[in-house]
């Protein structure tokens, strides 16, 4: 289903390589004249961001790498093309030590760092020799079918000994030193020597031809593709990319079958899903965001405001458009109240997959499929859940990576537990319970930290109130902001604990250290042993107070006590989440002008 969905994308883009070229970024190409003299050398790259990027050519699809030789046709890096390696340091190294012996006699370990350095010199040497003599024969095989100006001219070119000027070129000692990749361009072409009308067309005709079979993808009968084109882009995976279809073991063949074989996929589906993949992770695109350690594409039938969107309202807002993100979630929710859900658009099939590496294959960490309105009513549901009181700085809603990082060790991103990114997502888009170990976190990151903040209040009341949900036990939910009709033992301790906390501080504004840093994990677990002391250190700190604002915090603990006959002796993780939330709740109703209180209080 994934690779047929795929495989559907590439036959709606129409800008997509077609069957046997590939869109590659070539940083250098070398400009040379019909008579396969050199011109000069181009740097196609661009500054973004304080780095050099790239500019991206439809070429032929290259080889699939193994530890052998494999040249690409028309382009490669620099040991191909051109036959040329940086063996400097190795040459210096054994340059260094033939100086010595001419003026004493080498010690036995020198003496073998010699033959060593020789070998792996020679060894060195030879294999681009052998290189740049494979991409050699493949523009000789090439020129068997066509007398095209610019294959002449690019094999005159590597034919030619004398390379002074190339090597003259103010970029050389660059691409000596990064072995670029490179490519051709005949001197008063825009196109690059790959793409000429008359090689494409030969091109088009060359697919090697293998044995038929029915394609497991399409149904069609097409020619078996025994190895997979590599999928580049994420994260964590082999920067030579690695694959979703892959046997490369004994154990994983059956009936006497070897690597592809034992999937059988044709030609034309196996290079759709793959090209189609490697844009969708691709750095320029815009329909790819990262969960955790699951880098996620998404894509629908047909062009959605959603695929637009999808991004914007999960991802952190660029620094240059903080409010990007908000104007997503508000075009979000308008969406049914202008009926464009109620249409065809609405009824459109909606994918989000989410991959992670797993040694040289990628696994599948989630795949969801949904009309765009269940979808989108879906991502409302979380927002709607997530939605929780904060101060008037901070952001109205909360991207993933806020959320998940607000339960990592440290506040880092790459202690954000494995998998549980992946489960997040899965739970917004199928609209199901939030993770058990989202909830443990925070909670484990709050007792740790002793601090409730606005992204972990947020989570622990879309958990506690999905779980409601799905429930057969009708518990209250909890509030977006204060709630006195809350009679939730838990709830009405934290509210009472922030009540107190805020008493100290008032009484003694120089302390550097309040009751929820000395006892946040005990009154949140254990009340019963912590609270009747804090009762009575409370009486102490009152009496420091003004009357009018003593009157006001007895008047407040009165309130919460009303419902709280004697503080437990254990609180479960449900009642210590929604402990979390009341002390939250409170202390942020301490920031809000109230009505009802007296000017002066």
């Amino acid at each position: 289903m994934i690779l047929q969905a795929l495989c559907d994308y590439y036959e709606r883009k129409s800008d997509l390589p077609r069957l046997g070229f590939e869109t590659k970024a070539i940083p250098f190409v070398i400009e040379i004249n019909s008579a396969g003299q050199f011109v000069q050398i181009e740097d196609t790259r661009i500054l973004e961001s304080k780095k050099k990027v790239a500019r991206n050519f439809v070429v032929p699809q290259g080889a699939k790498k193994t530890s052998g030789i494999a040249a690409n046709l028309f382009w490669d890096n620099t040991e191909y093309v051109l036959g040329k390696a940086n063996v400097s340091d190795l040459q210096k190294q054994v340059d260094d030590i033939e100086a010595r012996r001419i003026d004493t006699q080498l010690s036995e370990a020198d003496q073998q760092k010699l033959i060593n350095n020789y070998e792996e010199l020679n060894k060195k040497l030879r294999r681009v020799e052998g290189q740049h003599e494979a991409f050699r024969l493949k523009l000789q095989a090439l020129a068997v079918n066509t007398n095209d100006v610019g294959l002449n001219a690019v094999r005159t070119f590597l034919q030619s000994s004398d390379r002074s000027q190339l090597e003259a070129d103010p970029l050389w000692p660059e691409i000596l030193e990064t072995n670029p990749v490179m490519t051709f361009r005949l001197n008063g072409d825009f196109e690059l020597v790959c793409q000429r009308l008359s090689i494409r067309g030969v091109l088009d005709g060359t697919h090697s031809v293998a044995e038929e079979i029915t394609c497991s993808i399409s149904g069609e009968k097409d020619s078996f593709e025994r190895l997979h084109t590599s999928i580049k882009g994420v994260w964590g995976a082999q920067s030579s990319g690695a694959n979703i279809v892959s046997f490369n073991k004994d154990a994983f063949n059956s009936f006497g079958k070897e690597q592809g074989a034992n999937a059988p996929v044709g030609k034309r589906a196996a290079f759709a899903y793959t090209t189609t993949l490697n844009y969708l992770l691709s750095k320029e695109s815009n329909q790819r965001i990262q969960v955790g350690d699951a880098s996620t594409v998404f894509w629908s039938e047909k062009q959605t405001n959603l695929e637009d969107m999808f991004a914007d309202l999960f991802e952190e807002p660029p620094k240059d458009d903080p409010a990007k993100q908000t104007r997503a979630i508000e075009a979000l929710f308008k969406a049914p109240q202008t009926g464009a859900l109620n249409d065809d658009e609405g009824k459109t099939r909606f994918y989000v997959l989410g991959l992670a590496p797993n040694a040289a294959r990628i696994s599948v960490r989630f795949w969801q499929i949904g009309t765009v309105a269940e979808v989108s009513k879906r991502i409302r549901q979380h927002f709607e859940n997530i939605e929780m009181i904060h101060a008037s700085f901070e952001k109205p809603y909360l991207s993933l990576f806020r959320l998940l990082v607000a339960t990592a060790t440290q506040g880092k991103s790459e202690n954000i537990p494995p998998n549980l990114a992946g489960e997040f997502m899965r739970a917004i888009l199928a609209g199901l319970p939030y993770p058990q170990a989202l909830l443990q976190a925070a909670v484990r990151r709050i007792r740790a930290e002793r601090e409730v903040t606005y992204p972990r209040a947020a989570l622990i009341k879309a958990c506690l109130n999905r779980q409601v949900s799905y429930s057969s036990l009708k518990e209250k939910e909890i509030t977006v902001s204060l709630d006195d009709s809350n009679i939730n033992p838990g709830y009405r301790i934290g509210r009472l604990f922030a009540a107190l906390e805020k008493i100290q501080e008032e009484a003694s504004p120089s302390l550097n250290a309040t009751i929820r840093d000395r006892f946040y994990g005990a009154a949140s677990s254990t009340p019963v042993t912590v609270f009747a002391n804090l009762m009575k250190l409370k009486n102490h700190h009152l009496a420091k107070l003004e009357e009018g604002r003593k009157r006001y915090f007895e008047k407040l603990i009165g309130q919460i006590m009303s419902d709280i006959n004697d503080f437990p002796a254990h609180l479960c993780l449900a009642d210590q989440c929604r402990f979390a939330i009341g002390y939250y709740h409170q202390r942020q109703a301490f920031f809000i002008k109230s009505e009802t209180t007296p000017k002066g209080e």
